[in-house]
């Protein structure tokens, strides 16, 4: 059906796709798979989210080793948490607030100073 060479060729082809990508896309899964109790915890509002991204980081050094401890703290709700703070969710990733603008301020002040009729220098 197909010549000797041809068959080579896309044996050849063949050989280096799966030597370059396929481990490659091993590395991604197992990188997705790995990072899954951080994004859980994050997605549930662990407050301990953090110390749980942090052992999904070490288990990588480990082989794997933590990864299933990293799973279970995920999906537990925290205990002791909730008795010193009285919650076992947070928020996580809010937007931070721009600075308050300080001559916005300082026209407020003087304007309800102004109102009241205490404005210093002024009497």
């Amino acid at each position: 059906m197909h010549s000797g060479e041809f068959v080579d060729t896309l044996a050849d082809y063949i050989a280096i796709f799966v030597l370059v990508f396929v481990p490659a896309l091993l590395i991604y899964v197992f990188w997705m798979v790995h990072i899954l109790p951080e994004k859980i915890a994050e997605r549930r509002g662990h407050p301990q989210a953090d110390a749980i991204k942090t052992l999904c980081l070490l288990s990588l050094v480990f082989g794997g080793l933590l990864w299933p401890i990293a799973w279970l703290w995920a999906y537990s709700k925290p205990v002791f948490y909730k008795m010193a703070y009285g919650t076992d969710s947070v928020e996580h990733a809010k937007p931070a607030a721009p600075p308050p603008d300080d001559h916005a301020h300082e026209v407020q002040s003087e304007a309800s100073l102004a109102a009241i009729g205490t404005l210093p220098g002024k009497h």
